[in-house]
């Protein structure tokens, strides 16, 4: 696997060795030993995770107050543009975003750690995102950050609004919201 470090360092981009002929394809999605080798985290994942949506639907800025969770993300069905938000306030990087597009075609994986939010837009028709976590889902300690927050000024690079859950209307800015020390 080929790991990119991002202009927020501690997000990283995962590329799959990928194993390709005439009858399709073959790569490891994960692989515990090489992961720690190559990323340097003894990540211990304890959940999967697997949504559809359709294009222009629009999930996050999520995150657990408590309990965070660390995701290795990708998409295995369509396109869309993921993002991570630093929400360390002690961190250097804190309020900015890293995006990128992950695809069924690209393979690619976004490794976005412990506190940090996330979301993702879709891009095609239709999207499925698989994504693994270092901790259990804690329904009590879930959070989120509007997603055209202005001071995190992320580029969504879209012209009608998005799809939105209730949650994900009603967030609160990242001046108002829960956010790790």
């Amino acid at each position: 696997m080929k790991i990119t470090v991002t202009k927020i360092p501690d997000v990283l981009i995962i590329e799959p060795k990928i194993f390709g002929d005439e009858r399709g394809f073959f790569f490891e999605s994960f692989n515990s030993k090489s992961w720690q080798e190559k990323t340097g985290l003894n990540t211990n994942f304890v959940q999967d995770n697997h949504s559809r949506s359709q294009k222009n639907v629009l999930r996050g800025l999520h995150y657990q107050i408590q309990q965070p969770q660390g995701k290795l993300v990708r998409a295995i069905l369509g396109e869309i543009f993921d993002v991570a938000v630093d929400i360390r306030k002690k961190s250097p990087t804190f309020g900015q975003w890293v995006g990128e597009i992950l695809t069924a075609e690209n393979k690619k994986q976004l490794w976005i750690p412990e506190g940090f939010a996330h979301g993702f837009l879709v891009l095609s028709e239709n999207a499925e995102v698989v994504y693994k976590t270092n901790n259990f889902y804690a329904p009590e300690y879930d959070r989120a950050i509007r997603w055209d927050d202005g001071d995190i000024n992320i580029n969504w690079n879209i012209k009608i609004t998005p799809l939105l859950s209730q949650k994900d209307k009603n967030a609160p800015l990242l001046k108002d919201a829960d956010i790790f020390d």
